[in-house]
C-alpha cells in the first residue's frame, strides 16, 4: 500500500509547481478532498489541545450522523491526523486526540476560519448582489405582457 501512495505522488509532480494537480487520480487533491470537508475540519477544531470520546464529538458537532462520524474519524486515523485509543475497560472507552500531524493542520485551519471570519460581510455582500442579478431576469420573464 505505501509504494502505490509513494508512486502516486511521484506520478502527480508535472505540472506547474504553482498550482496543486486537479486531477481525481493525485495524491494531492486526494488528501484535500479529504481534510477539507467539514466534518473532518469540525472534528479536527474540536480534537485541538484534548482528546474526546465518540459521543463527545458527536453531541458537538451539530448535523453529523454516527455513520459519517464514525467514517470522518477512521479516515482521518488513517491519514495520521487523528490517534484512537481503546481503553481496556468494561465497557469499551475510546478517546481520539490529534496526532502532531493533526495538530500542524490546525494551525492552517485556524487560519482559514480566521480569513473567513474577516471577509464574511464581503462575502455576504457579494451573494446578496449576485442572488440581485439572478433574480432580475426571472422577474423580467414573469412581468404580464
Amino acid at each position: 500500500m505505501e509504494e502505490r501512495t509513494f508512486e502516486s505522488l511521484s506520478n502527480c509532480g508535472d505540472t506547474d509547481p504553482a498550482q496543486w494537480d486537479v486531477r481525481e487520480g493525485c495524491e494531492v487533491r486526494q488528501i484535500l478532498d479529504r481534510i477539507a470537508d467539514k466534518w473532518s475540519l469540525l472534528t479536527i477544531a474540536l480534537l485541538e489541545g484534548r482528546s474526546m470520546r465518540f459521543t463527545e464529538l458527536r453531541r458537538e458537532i451539530d448535523g453529523v450522523s454516527q455513520r459519517m462520524l464514525t467514517v470522518t474519524l477512521r479516515h482521518l486515523e488513517r491519514d495520521g491526523l487523528v490517534r484512537r485509543t481503546v481503553h481496556p475497560v468494561v465497557p469499551p472507552r475510546v478517546d481520539y486526540e490529534l496526532t502532531p500531524l493533526g495538530t500542524t493542520l490546525h494551525a492552517t485551519i485556524q487560519a482559514l476560519v480566521a480569513w473567513t471570519e474577516e471577509h464574511q460581510h464581503e462575502i455576504a455582500a457579494a451573494r446578496a448582489a449576485y442572488d440581485e442579478r439572478a433574480e432580475a431576469p426571472a422577474a423580467l420573464t414573469a412581468a404580464p405582457e
